[in-house]
C-alpha cells in the first residue's frame, strides 16, 4: 500500500516528532508537513526521508515564527495533493487531521490532542498571550473560533482515531463524538538504564514554560530546606523561576543528554506537575528504576503506578509538599527494578508492534469491503 504520512510540523525534535518516526519505519513512505526546520533534523532519522512541506515554509520567519500563521493552516494542509496515495495517516495535535482524502483511502489519525488552544486550553492560552482584551484580543478570539469550526468540519475525513493515552480519547470523545483506541507513544526506554544506587536529591527536567509547572516544584522544595532539588532545563521562564530557588535548589539550565540520564539514573525521585496529555519525562525516570511524585491528573496517571511513585492532586505548594512528605515515609520499600519493568510497557517496540497491527488490520478490512 502507498503510504503518506502527514504532521503538523517539524521546527524541533520532540515527543509528536519521535511518533512520527515510529510511524514512518512502521509504514514507509512520503512525509507531509507544514514546516520543517532543516537544522533541526539534520544528522536525524528525518534528513534522508521524502519531506514536502506547505506554501507556509516560504513565508518570512516561518521555520521560528510558525505559529503567526495560524488563520493559513487549515488552507495550508488542504494543499497537499494526496490523491496518489493508498494509506494517509495523519499525526495530528493541530490540523494534520484535516488532509484532504477520497473514498478510495484510508485515514488513520493518530490524535496528540485536538487542538489545545482552540479547545480546552482556549482560556489560558488567552490569559497567558495577553489576549482577553482589546483589538488583538477580539482578532485572537475570532481566529480561534474560526479554527474551532474548521476542526470540527474535518473529523468525518478520518476513518478511525489512535489516541496516544485513555486522557485524550476522552478528550476526542467529548470534542470529536468519535471512538479512539488507545496506542501509548513510544520511549526509548533502552537508553535509561536501571540503577540502584539513589542519593539524597530530587530531581526534575523540562524545558521552562508556563504548563510545565516547574515554578511551583521550585517554590515548594524551596519552602522545605532540608530537601535538595535539582533542576535541568531552559526556556523562557528560566530567570522568573531561579528567582524562586532557594540555597537547597540548584538550576543546572540545559545540559546533553549524558548528564540527565546520569542525574536520572541517581535521583531519589522525579519530580512532574504538569497535566500532560501522556507526559515522556516520568517513563524515562521510571525506566532508570527511579519513582516518580507526579501531578495526578493527565496522562501520569496511565504510566505512574502506586507501586512506582506517589501523586498529588492540586498544582500547588502545599499539594506537593505532602506527596514528598507520603513518599519520604515510604522511600525505602520502592523496587526499582519493579519500577523498570513498569516503563518497560512504553518502549518503542511495543509501539511499533501494536500500530502496525492496527493499521494493518483497519487496512485489510478496508479493501475487503471495498
Amino acid at each position: 500500500m502507498k503510504t503518506a504520512i502527514v504532521h503538523d510540523w517539524i521546527p524541533l525534535m520532540g515527543g509528536a516528532e519521535k511518533v512520527l518516526e515510529g510511524l514512518h519505519r512502521s509504514f514507509p513512505g512520503d512525509i507531509y508537513t507544514l514546516i520543517k526546520n532543516d537544522e533541526a533534523i539534520k544528522d536525524t532519522y528525518f534528513e534522508k526521508c521524502q519531506i514536502s512541506t506547505s506554501f507556509i515554509q516560504k513565508l518570512p520567519f516561518a521555520r521560528n515564527k510558525y505559529r503567526n500563521y495560524l488563520p493559513l493552516f487549515p488552507m495550508a494542509v488542504e494543499q497537499f495533493d494526496l490523491t496518489s496515495y493508498d494509506l494517509i495517516i495523519s499525526s495530528s495535535y493541530a490540523v494534520a487531521k484535516g488532509a484532504l482524502t477520497n473514498s478510495n483511502q484510508l485515514h488513520i489519525c493518530y490524535c496528540h490532542s485536538p487542538i489545545r488552544y482552540a479547545w480546552d486550553l482556549y482560556n489560558q492560552y488567552l490569559d497567558e498571550a495577553n489576549l482577553k482584551r482589546g483589538v488583538k484580543g477580539f482578532i485572537a478570539k475570532i481566529i480561534l473560533h474560526y479554527i474551532r469550526l474548521w476542526d470540527s468540519s474535518t473529523v468525518n475525513r478520518v476513518d478511525h482515531f489512535i489516541a496516544n493515552s485513555n486522557y485524550i480519547a476522552r478528550r476526542i470523545k467529548k470534542i470529536y463524538h468519535r471512538e479512539a483506541t488507545v496506542i501509548y507513544p513510544p520511549v526509548d526506554v533502552d537508553k535509561f538504564t536501571l540503577y540502584l544506587e539513589k542519593e539524597d536529591f530530587y530531581l526534575t527536567a523540562s524545558r521552562m514554560v508556563p504548563y510545565k509547572r516547574i515554578d511551583l516544584i521550585v517554590e515548594a522544595f524551596s519552602q522545605i530546606p532540608d530537601k535538595k532539588l535539582v533542576v535541568i532545563g531552559d526556556g523562557p521562564d528560566f530567570k522568573k523561576i531561579k528567582a524562586k530557588a532557594g540555597p537547597n535548589v540548584q538550576l543546572l539550565g540545559f545540559q546533553p543528554f549524558e548528564v540527565l540520564k546520569d542525574h536520572m539514573q541517581r535521583a531519589k525521585a522525579f519530580v512532574f506537575a504538569a497535566e500532560e496529555d501522556f507526559g515522556i519525562t516520568p517513563v524515562e525516570a521510571q525506566a532508570c528504576g527511579t519513582p516518580v511524585i507526579a501531578f495526578g491528573k493527565g496522562g501520569t496517571l496511565e504510566t505512574v503506578r502506586p507501586e512506582t511513585g506517589v501523586f498529588f492532586y492540586a498544582q500547588n505548594c502545599d499539594s506537593l509538599k505532602e506527596a514528598v512528605n507520603t513518599f519520604e515515609k515510604n522511600a525505602s520499600s520502592y523496587n526499582y527494578a519493579a519500577i523498570r519493568e513498569n516503563a518497560e510497557r512504553f518502549s518503542k517496540q511495543n509501539f511499533l508492534n501494536h500500530i502496525r497491527s492496527f493499521v494493518e488490520s483497519r487496512y485489510n478490512e478496508f479493501i475487503q469491503q471495498s
